[in-house]
Order: structure tokens, then C-alpha cells, then sequence
């Protein structure tokens, strides 16, 4: 199996994971979303939480140029150590989330 189908594996069992855990309350679902011909990848939260609409991006990653960009993690979960337990080299992993400059001093990718 080659790595980019490997990548997208890894980063749908872990949504799939991810949203078995537990929502905010009220009437609100976890559900998955995946753009497997553009190769992004959400969690999101969504329903009612009494009068209050409740719609938000727990996760959001995204396969660029064969590496896994992290763009959004409202989790207590640090992805990155989890994908990398799955098999990704931590230079396949880019901290979308982080600022450029800052990418440099962390122990992943650069883009």
C-alpha cells in the first residue's frame, strides 16, 4: 500500500475515533466528513444545545503534497502523537495551526 492511501487510512480511523468520544450536550452529534477527492478531513459538532445552535470544527486536517496538515484540533487529544503512533514520520506532519515562522522550532514538518 502506498503511503498517500496509507495517510488517508490513518487519518479516517482517527476521526472515527474521535467522534465517539463525548459532545457538549443538549441534542448535538459528532459527524465526520470526508473529502477523499480533495483529501480534507473534518469532525464537526452539530445540533442544539437548548435554544442555541450548536455547529463547530473539532478537527480539521488536510493531505498536502503527501504530507498530513494539522489546521484545527479542539480536542484534549494531541493528533500529531497519535498519527505519529500510527505509522507518519513526524516530517510528514505540518502544524497548519501554527504560524510559519513558528513551524521551524517544533519537532515536525516544514512547508
Amino acid at each position: 500500500m502506498d503511503k498517500l492511501t496509507e495517510y488517508r487510512q490513518y487519518i479516517q480511523q482517527l476521526l472515527l475515533e474521535e467522534s465517539q468520544g463525548k459532545t457538549i450536550g443538549g441534542d448535538v452529534e459528532s459527524q465526520t466528513v470526508f473529502d477523499l477527492a480533495n483529501d480534507r478531513y473534518l469532525l464537526i459538532d452539530l445540533g442544539w444545545n437548548g435554544h442555541r445552535r450548536i455547529y463547530n470544527c473539532v478537527l480539521h486536517l488536510e493531505i498536502r503534497e503527501g504530507k498530513i496538515w494539522i489546521q484545527r484540533n479542539q480536542t484534549d487529544t494531541v493528533i500529531a502523537d497519535k498519527l505519529i503512533a500510527k505509522g507518519v514520520a513526524k516530517e510528514d506532519i505540518i502544524l497548519g495551526l501554527q504560524p510559519p515562522y513558528f513551524r521551524e522550532y517544533t519537532k515536525f514538518g516544514v512547508s
